[in-house]
């Protein structure tokens, strides 16, 4: 697995939106931002594995596999075939999810639903929940360790989504009649 060495000796490897990885090298820092989309850490702690993924709507259909890695069960079944490749056992994972934002008023909740789909799923998967950074209105930065199954969480925007800006400009003066005078 290849990634950016920086000063600290980690190797930081982005995960783009509808991708997962998987890794048993401590020297790994998995990182990925975050608006309405959901990202999922994994852990082993026995088997020292860990991955997460990157999942932009809670449900859909596509064809092609590139594309369903978008939609949640898709990437969350990525996400466990990796683990398990590697020598983890289900039994054993642990999870954290991460992001779920709402990005703009006045559309419909997609991080709601990714949050609701996350929580759902790891239920009915019997994946133990162990911690969450979820909702709000702020884009996220996640680092995961996946060796060592830590994760990081900074909120990179916290605000309202502002309502757009209307200018309204006065109707210009009628035009000058005959007779008119003009001050300047």
């Amino acid at each position: 697995m290849t990634g950016l060495a920086l000063r600290d000796g980690l190797r930081r490897i982005t995960v783009a939106q509808g991708e997962t990885r998987v890794s048993d090298e401590t020297d790994v820092v998995l990182t990925t931002v975050l608006g309405s989309c959901i990202a999922a850490c994994f852990y082993d702690p026995v088997a020292k594995v860990g991955g997460i993924n990157h999942y932009l709507l809670a449900e859909g259909h596509a064809s092609d596999p590139a594309s369903m890695q978008r939609y949640g069960v898709y990437a969350m079944e990525v996400l466990i075939n990796a683990m398990l490749a590697m020598g983890g056992v289900r039994s054993r994972f642990k999870a954290r999810i991460f992001g779920g934002a709402t990005m703009r008023t006045g559309f419909r909740d997609i991080g709601g639903d990714n949050i609701a789909f996350a929580r759902r799923f790891l239920r009915d998967e019997r994946i133990a929940l162990v911690g969450e950074d979820v909702g709000g209105n702020g884009a996220r930065r996640v680092e995961f360790r996946p060796a060592l199954g830590l994760a990081r969480c900074r909120v990179v925007t916290e605000q309202s989504v502002p309502a757009p800006v209307v200018r309204v400009r006065p109707a210009p003066p009628p035009p000058a009649t005959l007779g008119d005078v003009e001050f300047f």
